[in-house]
């Protein structure tokens, strides 16, 4: 039986908790692994459950949220962590995700958008929703797109073509010991554990770093 990625929630609204755990039974990607009303109160059960995604309601103010952000990854490394807000500045948002946040969805977004939220953020990317202004955009993919030289572009570019070390070094005119010490910093940038999830992942990451070099000009 397949194992689906779990989802904890913070939310002081019973209705809320209800209506998201019906809907991810009902989309069959997110187990809904358990929720607590007080955000302060909600480190204990992430550290026995470690969830894949964490979905925190902002209500309960800026300096919680940024408190909460802070002590997560030393309780669950591996969690993201996804703003579920109504109104909120700006100005707090760039700070939750300079505490370590990774999506953001407003409360009266659709839930099919909280889906997608869930999903990117699970793959570790940046979620944000629509309504988020440009500047803020711009934040962000400067912030969390790795900024890779031109040769390491080149070298996943090749891995994604199914190229081993020494083809690679011989069609770049390299050593097959810089390649791999190439690999071990795109692997750091990226997040990626091996090459195999490099190949798979090689073109998107391609894109995204295209992306954040072009916010970085346009800044």
């Amino acid at each position: 039986m397949k194992t689906l990625p779990t989802v904890f929630v913070c939310d002081a609204e019973p209705a809320t908790i209800a209506g998201l755990r019906w809907y991810l039974s009902q989309a069959g990607e997110f187990e809904f692994a358990g929720h607590c009303s007080m955000i302060g109160a909600a480190m204990p059960s992430i550290e026995e459950i470690r969830p894949d995604v964490v979905l925190i309601d902002h209500s309960s103010g800026v300096r919680a949220a940024l408190h909460f952000l802070s002590e997560l990854p030393y309780v669950s490394a591996a969690s993201g962590c996804v703003m579920w807000t109504r109104d909120v500045p700006e100005t707090e948002l760039v700070k939750a995700f300079r505490s370590g946040a990774k999506g953001f969805v407003r409360k009266t977004s659709p839930l099919q958008v909280v889906l997608e939220a869930l999903r990117r953020v699970k793959e570790g990317e940046t979620f944000l929703e629509e309504s988020a202004s440009h500047s803020l955009r711009q934040w962000t993919v400067r912030r969390s797109v790795p900024r890779l030289t031109p040769r390491e572009r080149e070298i996943i570019d090749l891995v994604s073509q199914g190229m081993k070390n020494r083809e690679i070094a011989e069609r770049l005119s390299i050593t097959p010991g810089t390649v791999k010490v190439h690999l071990m910093h795109v692997f750091e940038k990226t997040g990626t554990r091996d090459r195999y999830e490099l190949a798979i992942r090689g073109s998107r990451l391609l894109t995204e770093s295209e992306v954040g070099a072009e916010a970085l000009r346009s800044a």
